[in-house]
This record gives C-alpha cells, structure tokens and sequence, in this order.
C-alpha cells in the first residue's frame, strides 16, 4: 500500500514537471521567435538589408556606413520600441484582467489610455511640455518628457480610482466596469478634442497625427525612459505572482490564503496605469494589445501567473513588432501608424470576446 502511494505521488511529481517543462519551452520558443523577427524588422524597409549583414552590425563588425546608420540611428531604436511598448501595454492588461477578474480588461477598454493621452495632450498644449511641428517625422516633440508622463498618470490614475470605485460595489458585473471605462474612454476623447478645438491650424494637425499611435516617434532617450519604468513594473508583478493566482480564485478564497486583496488591487492598478500612461506620452495610443495578447498567451501556457505574465509579455512583444513591421512596408514609401494595424485587428477580436467567445 505505501509503495503504491509513493508511485502515484512520483507519478504525480513527474507530470507536473511535464507540465511545466512545456510552459518552458512555449516561453524559450517564443524568446527565439521575437529574436528571429527582430532581425527580419530590421532588414526590411524602403532600403532592404541582407539579416546576415544586420546581425554582423549589431555585434560591432561594420559592414556598410550606411547601412550602419540606419540600423543603429533609425530601425534599431523603432524596433526595440515596439517590443518594449508591446511587453508594457500586454503585462498591464494581463495584471487588469487577474486583479479586477474581468476578461475584458486592458488599458484600452477600461479607458486609461485615453485618459493618459489627454493628460499627454493637456501637458504639450498647456502647459508647454512640448513643441508641435509641421513634419510626419515630429509632429510632436516632448521637451519635458517627467512633467508629460507625470500629467498624463494622473490622469490615467483619476480613471483608475473610478475603475475601482466601481469594483467596490456589491452587484457589479465585469460588464458594468467595461461600460463605466467605455463612459470614461469617451469623456476623455472629448477633452481631447476641446483642445484640439482652440489649436491652430499646426497644433491641431500635429495632435491629430500624435493621437494615432507610432512607434516610429521614439528616440534613445524615450526608449531607456520607457524601458526602466516598464522593467521595473514588471519585476513587482512577477514578486505578486502568486498573490493574482489568489485572486483568480476569488477575493473570500484569496483573504483567506491572507492575500490584501485591496491592497493588491490598488497597487496593481496603479503600476498598470504607470506604465500605461509613459507610453502613451511618447507614442500616442495604440488599443487592443493589452486586450489581446494576454488571452492569446492563456491559449498557450494556461493561467498561471507564473508563466502567463512573461508569456503576455513575449506574445504583445511579437503583436507589436509585427503589426509595425507590416506598417512600414504596407504602402512602402509611406509608413502607417501601427495603431492602425493592431486596431483593425482588434475590433474584430473584442466583438468576439463581447458575444461570448471569452474563454478565448
């Protein structure tokens, strides 16, 4: 009888390695994937570059001058934006979604972005944070890059108070708090254009192009600002990781393991809207990621918050690069903003996810 037992918990010990051993490998096959595609983003363009001469570039052996300046003063910072904005705005739908247990959460649905672009807006034009340019390349041009993300989460965190003012009540459905972000998402898309009312001709078609999202707009410097902050975020979400897989299970089951259940909440949501609103800042609003990527990655690895966070993370990395890398060969010579793409592949899916697909 014991060594019966024994075999069944050595069994039980060996499928749970299984388990995870192929969490493991989806995560590594998706780290050589975004490598791999890193490489094809930057070689294609309106000049082609062989992959074999892009990787002799990135590791210090200069093969064309030229080539070299592209790669390291234009692609390479674009590129590297996207997989960062991508792992950012998927990690904070994916810490939405578990906190507030609704599978409809993102930054995007409950209106956070939009709250963060009009505080981003409300910085460039009032407060002078930045200058307006005429030019596809600058239309927006932040000076003040500390004060505009300061504006922008405080915004973007007036949204998220109200977002948990609402999870508060007894009887409110995820529906309802999708409902109250949608009320909030168009509130803030008017203050947005109120402003663009009293612009100039210059200032209205420059705010105008800032809102659709491009990660193109984004030099070294907003690159390393957005990377420390996103970075940083993550690490405290990976620390709470089992705390979500509490609250998956719910608040009664998550207080009784003795999880703060508000206090995780709270903080969550203000790191989510952290990030958020940094990227919003820099490179406008860009939807459905946050949306997306996370059920895309639970499809994959499962709701453990120990794989799912990095697998959102991976999955929104690749969205975002792809959907960039498509913008800017699509009409070659003319770049679109990768807004455009992740939006079209977006609505489709969120209609999916309304009429009862959620188990996606």
């Amino acid at each position: 009888m014991l060594n019966k037992s024994t075999g069944n918990e050595g069994d039980i010990s060996r499928q749970y390695k299984e388990h995870t051993s192929r969490k493991y490998t989806y995560i590594l096959s998706g780290l050589v994937l975004l490598f791999v595609m890193l490489i094809f983003s930057i070689s294609i363009g309106s000049v082609d570059i062989p992959p074999m001469e892009v990787v002799q570039t990135l590791t210090g052996h200069t093969v064309s001058v030229r080539w070299d300046s592209i790669i390291w003063n234009i692609r390479l910072p674009q590129v590297l934006t996207a997989i960062v904005a991508g792992a950012g705005l998927a990690v904070s739908g994916v810490v939405m979604q578990s906190i507030l247990r609704n599978p409809l959460g993102s930054p995007f649905t409950l209106g956070i972005s939009n709250a963060a672009a009009f505080g981003a807006a409300f910085a460039v034009m009032v407060l002078g944070t930045g200058s307006t340019h005429s030019t596809v390349g600058d239309a927006v041009v932040i000076s003040n890059p500390y004060t505009t993300t300061v504006v922008a989460f405080a915004f973007a965190l007036a949204v998220t108070a109200i977002i948990l003012a609402f999870s508060r009540f007894r009887g409110v459905t995820p529906e309802v708090m999708i409902l109250v972000g949608v009320a909030m998402g168009s509130l803030f898309s008017a203050g947005t254009m109120f402003l663009q009312y009293f612009a100039d001709d210059v200032q209205l078609a420059s705010m105008v192009f800032w809102t659709f999202g491009d990660v193109s707009r984004a030099s070294w410097s907003e690159l390393a600002l957005i990377t420390g902050i996103t970075l940083c975020t993550v690490i405290y979400f990976l620390l709470e990781r089992w705390k979500y897989n509490a609250i998956d299970a719910g608040d009664e089951t998550a207080k009784g393991l003795g999880v703060n259940v508000e206090k995780v909440r709270l903080r969550g949501m203000m790191c989510a809207s952290l990030v958020t609103a940094i990227i919003v800042a820099f490179l406008g609003v860009i939807g459905f990621v946050g949306l997306i990527c996370p059920h895309m990655a639970r499809r994959i690895i499962g709701d453990d918050h120990r794989f799912l966070i990095i697998g959102s993370m991976i999955m929104g990395s690749l969205l975002l690069l792809c959907a960039d890398t498509a913008a800017r060969v699509l009409i070659d010579p003319y770049q679109l903003p990768v807004a455009v793409l992740t939006s079209f592949l977006g609505a489709p899916t969120f209609i999916y996810l309304i009429l009862g697909g959620r188990r996606i």
